[in-house]
């Protein structure tokens, strides 16, 4: 027991041992490393300190060219910053006076403006009272028998048409037209349903549209047949009828759209006219009435013609006269001119005669000739010896 005892304590004395021997193999090695560690710190500084007396250098010599090439961006700043300065207080100046133009300018724009907005708050008191007259059946069937009769007042002569006038069946179309040749008048009607169209017009969704253009479809047919049935008169009245439409608008989207109407139109002989058209009819019109005229005053045409072809038998007459006249008067002037002549000749012979021997008084005179020229005025008697 002792023994064991002994062994143990000697373990226990051996660790020990062994334990503080590493201990201090471990400081040594502590040491060392701290040492080699201090050394490399050392260095490192060393190192560190050569660095940063470069660095001073290098930091030196770069303030020092900085500083010169900040005096030098300086003074390139303060000159660009001077030109910049005279340049903007030039274009500060040019902008202000073109500033000053342009509210001149504005001025007066706004002026024209202010004008316009004049005129336009006057066409807007007068839409209203145009929509006020659309708005109502009696004074809308009003603008569009107005405007209806204004072309044709403007197209045709006084006469060639009549407004409102009573048909034998009592019916008063709003316009007939009196056709030449003694053919029945021709009848206007305009009275259009204005309200359905308007009805299409205002129409928030497609099946308004719809209804409303249904709606319309119907009126068309029930106007155009009342047309149909109180205006086409047979022997009083043409075999067509026009309906007058107030506006090409409504006058395209019709034969656009609607043209169903259209062909009931055409089987009822009833012609929708917008107001170029209805223009155009009553230039033709015009022209067939103007041709009418002339042929009814193709008589007294034809009399003044032979009344001129009279006067031009007589003036042609007389002007043979008057040349009978003037060729006998030639005929006078030749033979004074004849006459004058042998009168130059005799006195030339005569200045040309020797005198020397004197005339024997008992000789016989030589036959002369005598020869008369009858004048206008008398006649006038020359005594000449002829030569011939």
């Amino acid at each position: 027991m002792a023994l064991i005892l002994a062994v143990v304590m000697l373990a226990a004395l051996w660790l020990r041992l062994r334990l503080k021997l590493r201990q201090k193999e471990d400081f040594d090695l502590e040491a060392a490393v701290a040492a080699e560690r201090q050394a490399s710190e050392d260095r490192r500084l060393e190192a560190l300190m050569q660095a940063q007396a470069e660095m001073q250098g290098r930091l030196a010599t770069m303030t020092d060219l900085f500083g010169a090439r900040q005096s030098e961006f300086n003074r390139s700043i303060n000159e660009r910053l001077d030109g910049m300065t005279h340049r903007l207080g030039s274009t500060i100046t040019e902008q202000t006076k073109s500033t000053h133009d342009n509210l001149r300018i504005l001025q007066e724009r706004l002026a024209v403006i202010d004008a316009a907005q004049n005129n336009i708050q006057s066409l807007a008191k007068d839409v209203v009272g145009l929509q006020a007259i659309l708005s109502n059946k009696q004074t809308r069937g009003a603008f569009g028998q107005a405007r209806m009769e204004t072309i044709i007042a403007d197209g045709l002569p006084m006469g060639a048409y009549a407004f409102q006038e009573t048909l034998s069946n009592g019916t008063r179309p709003d316009c007939t037209i009196r056709m030449p040749n003694g053919q029945p008048p021709l009848v206007i009607d305009a009275k259009f349903p204005l309200e359905a169209w308007n009805a299409i017009r205002d129409g928030a969704t497609p099946e308004q549209k719809k209804l409303a253009g249904q709606q319309f479809r119907r009126d068309m047919e029930v106007h155009l047949k009342d047309i149909s049935e109180k205006y086409l008169m047979h022997g009083e009245t043409q075999d067509t009828a026009f309906l007058f439409v107030p506006s090409e608008s409504i006058f395209a989207e019709i034969h656009e759209n609607f043209e169903g109407i259209v062909q009931r139109a055409h089987k009822l002989r009833v012609v929708i006219v917008s107001p170029s058209l209805l223009m155009l009819s009553i230039q033709v019109i015009q022209a067939v009435l103007k041709d009418q005229r002339m042929r009814e005053q193709a008589h007294l045409i034809q009399g003044e013609v032979i009344h001129l072809m009279e006067d031009l038998g007589r003036l042609d007459e007389r002007t043979r006269k008057l040349q009978s006249h003037f060729l006998a008067a030639q005929k006078d002037v030749e033979m004074i001119l004849t006459s004058t002549d042998k009168l130059n000749r005799r006195s030339a012979r005569i200045e040309a005669m020797d005198f020397a021997s004197a005339p024997d008084p008992t000789a016989k005179p030589a036959p002369q000739t005598d020869a008369s020229v009858e004048s206008r005025t008398g006649l006038l008697k020359l005594r000449l010896v002829d030569e011939d």
